[in-house]
């Protein structure tokens, strides 16, 4: 079995305190909101810090050296639990660059200690705060999802591990390829740029990734070359339910509940996906990576497969995963992006957002530095929880914007408002049937349209809702189309 890693670049930094960097890149707009809600009053009545790791004392000294770290263990299944996240192949490109150049991609693995004291009372804590504590008493299915969700809170991390993984392709001809991943660093966590393997026919292909020592493990790899559309998505309040804006309405949905898609948004996918022939998708979270196995599952049921890009720091308390909402969250998405687009730098990308965090001004910032890259930007406006009427002004939306054209944004309640905007995108990428599916979702869009125009009470500046088309092959949109925002 080759062994060919010759290729290391390891993203491992020196763990910054998790408060401490988010609180410094914390908003203003977030700060009002984190009042408004009283998120500091819910956080001070969770669980404090559990411990974060049960490691000794040369492997917390040495953590912070990362990849470097020469005193490092590999993981073993007796004491150790390994998680490797879903990724995506890349080809490197750079300008008057005609090589090709071999495959990378970034593998990021989790390492916790397993074994955790008995945890029946922080779930009755959380279920008591949330006000399910009668129900959770009388369903066990309740009880067992907060149980299985807050597990990766409360199990020690494992710093200083590290893994062998194989990654082995559809084509049984093809030898497989095994990588060495880690040393894991403070948050118990290793990323590291590797090649990937694969010849100038994976574009588009998926490997898979297991371990020898950890059965338990599998990911997956997605090849995406560098051309052709890809979408940025959010996931809370884009494409699931959340309430990001209400701290107790976040511990309810993350942990009690039946994750639920946003209206509507299952079929925009769903379409796009089409319309753009098998984009790359990207599910870009704020939140942190102790919730992944619960994300993934949920995107794997009802949306596109994709790579789900989470905070790399472990929130060894219930309080940080209030904070990871709601706090330095544009500048999470920012840096994100910013290694996106060097992965895949001639792609064109449609950025899907909501109202709750800082979406629109994260993609209005990108769009900014990288105009050729960004061709669309979609926000849903949530209107449907609390603490979101100064989030959801159309003076936010316009200050977001404006150094945006108006072809290149909307803001929407229902996502049949963009099915024109849709078309035109299309137009570029594909038709025929597409065509035919976005004609009825037309239809549906007009019904629809009639539902949600404002009253004179409720309208406010007007916005470009319905702009001319993004791309200058389709008919632009009649006048009589546009509308005032609700």
């Amino acid at each position: 079995m080759p062994h060919s890693h010759s290729k290391n670049k390891s993203s491992c930094k020196r763990a910054v305190p998790e408060r401490a960097a988010q609180k410094l890149h914390e908003t203003p707009l977030e700060s009002e909101s984190r009042k408004e809600a009283n998120f500091q009053e819910i956080e001070d009545q969770l669980p404090k810090r559990f411990t974060r790791s049960d490691m000794n004392f040369i492997d917390k000294g040495t953590s912070i050296l990362g990849a470097n770290n020469i005193f490092a263990k590999k993981a073993d299944p007796k004491h150790n639990e390994v998680w490797v996240l879903d990724n995506l192949a890349f080809r490197p490109t750079a300008e008057g660059e005609t090589e090709t150049q071999p495959w990378e991609a970034e593998f990021v693995a989790c390492f916790f200690r397993t074994g955790r004291k008995d945890i029946t009372r922080t779930v009755s804590n959380i279920a008591d705060l949330i006000g399910l504590d009668g129900i959770s008493g009388n369903d066990p299915e309740a009880r067992a999802r907060i149980e299985e969700r807050l597990m990766p809170f409360v199990q020690a991390i494992a710093p200083a591990r590290t893994v062998d993984i194989n990654l082995s392709w559809p084509d049984p001809a093809r030898l497989s390829h095994s990588r060495l991943l880690g040393p894991s660093n403070m948050n118990g966590i290793s990323s590291q740029l590797l090649l990937a393997g694969g010849g100038d026919d994976m574009d588009g292909q998926t490997a898979t990734g297991t371990s020898t020592e950890f059965p338990a493990v599998q990911f997956k790899t997605r090849y995406v070359g560098p051309q052709g559309w890809a979408i940025i998505s959010d996931v809370d309040d884009t494409i699931k339910l959340t309430q990001t804006s209400n701290p107790l309405g976040i511990l309810q949905s993350t942990f009690a509940d039946v994750p639920q898609p946003a209206p509507g948004m299952s079929e925009l996918y769903r379409i796009l996906h089409e319309a753009l022939e098998s984009p790359a998708w990207l599910y870009l979270s704020a939140s942190p990576y102790n919730l992944y196995p619960f994300l993934s599952k949920f995107i794997s049921q009802h949306y596109p497969a994709g790579t789900l890009i989470l905070r790399p720091a472990s929130w060894m308390y219930l309080g940080g995963l209030l904070q990871s909402f709601t706090e330095g969250v544009q500048a999470y998405k920012t840096e994100r992006m910013e290694k996106i687009h060097s992965w895949l730098p001639k792609r064109k990308f449609i950025c899907i957002g909501d109202s709750t965090q800082a979406d629109p001004e994260s993609y209005a910032q990108m769009y900014a530095k990288y105009p050729e890259w960004i061709k669309a930007i979609y926000i849903r406006k949530v209107t449907d929880i609390p603490h979101m009427e100064n989030k959801n002004k159309n003076q936010r939306f316009i200050e977001a914007f404006k150094d945006v054209p108006d072809h290149v944004w909307r803001v929407f309640v229902n996502p049949q408002e963009l099915a024109d905007h849709i078309k035109h995108l299309s137009g570029q990428a594909h038709s025929g049937i597409v065509g035919a599916m976005l004609g009825v979702w037309c239809g549906t869009h007009q019904d629809m349209k009639q539902a949600h125009t404002p009253s004179k009470s409720q309208s406010q500046t007007p916005l470009p809702h319905t702009p001319e088309a993004a791309t200058p092959r389709g008919p632009s949109p009649q006048p009589q189309e546009r509308q005032t925002l609700p």
